[in-house]
């Protein structure tokens, strides 16, 4: 907090144009209220749905979207939307207001939250799109994109990019298309077609997203990342993994042989809750296995992640 009034103070000589300055007002105070507003649900994992605001309630994709909000909640989930209509509202009525959350955003021709989150209190209306987006991916376990537009994508390769490069926390990516559709499809083909044969990206990275035409397979894809990995974090050099279960000794053996590509320091072992963790009271009642991850291959640890999962 001293830091953050020292450096408010600083914007009185650092910072002339008044501009500039309301970024900073403004920012800060959408991310200070969205951060109050999520806090009495930090403990329920929850799923942010993007897809086309444009997309009829006649259309198949809509009533998939409201499938999915309505099975994903009904798995123990919540459902966060950017609280417009098409996909979002569908999203919104599968789950029902009381497990839902809107991230509005404010546009020049006025977007009105959808009738079913717009009179609740886990609705907020953000300036700033990049505001925004970092609500959708600190307080996410889990993003699911339907058919959409430049929005959908941009959404779409941001939580690619932020978990490529280790920004953001590993979670599972679903890209749902229709039966039978081809959205994604074409999609993942002029990603393999171009990105990975010019070597622009690591065949590994393929395994940051799945595509499905199933919601039922959707649901799965998210619950399954769960059902063993809890959460993790970096504790100065070693990368620690909450789990459910402790892998065996045996496991462990394997892990270290399969994985060696990635280990750059101590193997993977079972670890206690270090200092850092018991400082911040976080999980010390889970157990945890800890390695030196080389900070570089992501998609090669969502595949130690599906590993530990199937123990």
């Amino acid at each position: 907090m001293a830091d953050i009034i020292e450096n408010a103070l600083k914007i009185l000589n650092d910072v002339k144009d008044s501009g500039d300055v309301r970024v900073i007002q403004t920012a800060l105070r959408e991310l200070r209220y969205a951060f109050r507003l999520f806090a009495p649900y930090d403990s329920v994992r929850k799923v942010t749905i993007f897809g086309s605001a444009r997309t009829q309630p006649s259309k198949m994709e809509y009533h998939q979207a409201l499938e999915f909000g309505r099975k994903i909640t009904e798995a123990g989930f919540m459902v966060i939307t950017g609280a417009g209509g098409g996909i979002m509202q569908a999203g919104h009525e599968g789950a029902g207001p009381e497990k839902s959350f809107g991230a509005n955003i404010r546009l020049p021709w006025e977007q009105s939250a959808n009738p079913v989150i717009r009179e609740d209190k886990k609705l907020v209306t953000f300036k700033y799109f990049f505001t925004r987006k970092l609500i959708f991916i600190r307080h996410s376990d889990a993003i699911v994109l339907f058919p959409g537009g430049f929005g959908t994508m941009d959404e779409g390769y941001e939580a690619l990019t932020l978990m490529q490069t280790g920004k953001s926390q590993l979670m599972p990516l679903v890209l749902v298309d229709r039966p039978g559709g081809t959205y994604w499809k074409t999609w993942d083909r002029n990603v393999r077609e171009h990105l990975l044969r010019d070597q622009l990206i690591s065949p590994d990275d393929l395994n940051l997203y799945h595509i499905t035409d199933d919601i039922d397979q959707a649901v799965k894809i998210i619950t399954r990342f769960y059902r063993n990995f809890h959460s993790s974090r970096f504790v100065r050099d070693l990368f620690v993994i909450r789990l459910k279960h402790t892998p065996s000794p045996t496991a462990l053996e394997a892990l270290n042989e399969d994985f060696a590509d990635i280990i750059a320091g101590p193997p993977i072992k079972t670890v206690k809750a270090t200092p850092e963790e018991k400082e911040d009271g976080e999980l010390l009642d889970l157990p945890r296995i800890g390695f030196g991850f080389n900070r570089r291959d992501y998609g090669r640890l969502r595949e130690l992640i599906d590993v530990l999962n199937n123990l």
